[in-house]
């Protein structure tokens, strides 16, 4: 007769050693899996609330310089209500065009050769520009904003293209996205608007 092998019954010290390490793998399985759901339930929110509410854009090009330089991240508040002087951000040809808004909906607007703008014949004190300029200009003046849209220049204005060309004209209000409200990057110009 062959022997017969003997099973090693663990101790009670190795079984108690063995359940705690199996609780800790539970344990940290669930903690990985809570934190996981949590990062994506915040990610999704965040995505959420940029698209609806909050959009960042990063600036590309100098045509609203000395304000916002190239590179520049900023975020835009979605509102339907717009100031004199507001930057806004509107859609143009799948690009999102950031400039200032100059005058409203049935506002008469007249810019001279020397590049001083009138709005309502009133000269606007442009503080935010370091040079004036009547630029790429094929509208004629007065010009009258249309109801529901906006007069929009950029800061830069000898090489701007903005309403003061026909290509872009005045902006629809169903086509502008939301004023920037903030600028988050270079982390030095950090601003509210």
């Amino acid at each position: 007769m062959e022997p017969k092998h003997q099973v090693a019954v663990p101790s009670l010290e190795e079984i108690t050693k063995e359940r705690k390490r199996l609780r800790r793998g539970v344990y940290y399985r669930k903690a990985l899996l809570s934190t996981v759901s949590v990062l994506v339930v915040v990610a999704a929110v965040s995505v959420l609330i940029a698209t609806l509410f909050l959009p960042i854009l990063q600036i590309s090009g100098d045509s609203m310089a000395p304000t916002f330089q190239n590179g520049e991240i900023v975020v835009l508040f979605k509102n339907r209500a717009f100031d004199t002087g507001d930057v806004i951000g509107f859609y143009y040809q799948g690009k999102i065009l950031l400039k200032r808004v100059i005058a409203g909906p049935g506002d008469t607007v007249v810019i001279d050769r020397d590049g001083n703008v009138y709005v309502n014949e009133q000269l606007l004190q442009e503080d935010y520009i370091t040079e004036k300029n009547l630029g790429d200009c094929d509208i004629e003046f007065p010009y009258v904003v249309p109801q529901e849209s906006y007069f929009v220049l950029g800061d830069k204005r000898e090489n701007s293209v903005d309403s003061r060309n026909s290509t872009i004209g005045s902006i629809p209000k169903d086509q502008i996205i939301g004023r920037v409200f903030l600028r988050v990057w270079q982390l030095n110009k950090f601003t509210f608007f």
